[in-house]
């Protein structure tokens, strides 16, 4: 993965990267949810997947036809894997990683919430 990328991700508040030995694959966590995960697909091609709300979702996977596809062994209405290959604008993909990280804050509890805000 691009060095930008991974910083990025890893510059949000309270983000916990591991490595999940049974996917193969990177996750990067708050509050003990994963909002990305980096990882092959069954053909070798890396994928960055991230949560989007389902419409965004949607518009996303059209203006990048087979560059963003539904999430690689994921709820393919939440989840979307961006092919890291394909060449997407960095600020199209940090956008949807700032996204997908919103999105977890905003499920997580409002103790939580606090916590993250405060680190």
């Amino acid at each position: 993965m691009k060095t930008t990328l991974e910083k990025h991700l890893l510059s949000k508040p309270s983000v916990k990267k591991d490595f999940q030995e049974d996917w193969e694959a990177h996750r990067y966590l708050i509050g003990g949810k994963m909002f990305a995960m980096h990882a092959q697909d069954n053909k070798g091609a890396e994928i960055l997947t991230l949560k989007l709300n389902p419409e965004q979702g949607q518009e996303v996977r059209e203006r990048y036809e087979g560059k963003v596809v539904p999430g690689y062994y994921m709820n393919k209405s939440h989840w979307n894997s961006i092919y890291l290959a394909e060449k997407l604008p960095d600020e199209s993909i940090k956008k949807m990683i700032d996204e997908s990280y919103r999105l977890v804050v905003s499920g997580l509890s409002k103790k939580v919430q606090l916590e993250i805000a405060q680190s």
